[in-house]
């Protein structure tokens, strides 16, 4: 019997505080809602903010990396947004020289696609350099790089991008 009044007398206590909440979110004064906020104008930018995920970005899985390993030569494979943004460096390292000649073959043209940006990323050609890209026949245990030019910044940290090196393909890496 006690039991029930102290399980109704709680059921009423919360069932007041829900009704005087109610009431008192519908009666408050237009004075105390917060002003909408202006409209930007044309004169000024919308000011962009900057979003980074919490999240660490995924390695390339053990699948991936036997793949790789077995069918090219390679593993370790990153890409990297470098300080000014310019520049999207892809490294990868030997395991067998062999299976690895076509990444650092010049007469494979690499690029750098990122789908989200809709943008194909090429390596840039210096008048006194040649290509920002080793090309010497690969070592095993050495890192291999290559620098793509990404004028505009369109591929940003955290994008999944895919590089493409002839028929080498290294899919889903993210830009870090």
């Amino acid at each position: 019997m006690i039991m029930k009044s102290m399980q109704s007398t709680l059921a009423a206590v919360l069932l007041a505080a829900i009704q005087i909440s109610s009431a008192q979110t519908q009666s408050a004064p237009d004075a105390q809602k917060p002003a909408p906020a202006p409209a930007p104008s044309a004169t000024t930018p919308p000011t962009a903010s900057k979003k980074t995920s919490p999240y660490k970005p995924n390695p390339v899985s053990r699948k991936a990396t036997e793949y790789y390993g077995g069918v090219w030569g390679v593993d370790s494979l990153s890409a990297r947004w470098t300080e000014s943004g310019e520049v999207i460096r892809f490294s990868y390292r030997v395991l067998d020289a062999e299976k690895a000649k076509p990444l650092n073959d010049k007469k494979n043209e690499p690029a750098l696609i990122d789908p989200r940006a809709g943008v194909k990323l090429v390596v840039p050609s210096l008048e006194k350099i040649g290509q920002l890209r080793q090309s010497a026949t690969p070592e095993n245990g050495k890192v291999y790089w290559m620098a793509f030019s990404n004028k505009g910044r369109l591929v940003k940290r955290g994008d999944r991008v895919d590089v493409v090196i002839g028929q080498f393909r290294a899919e889903g890496l993210t830009v870090e």
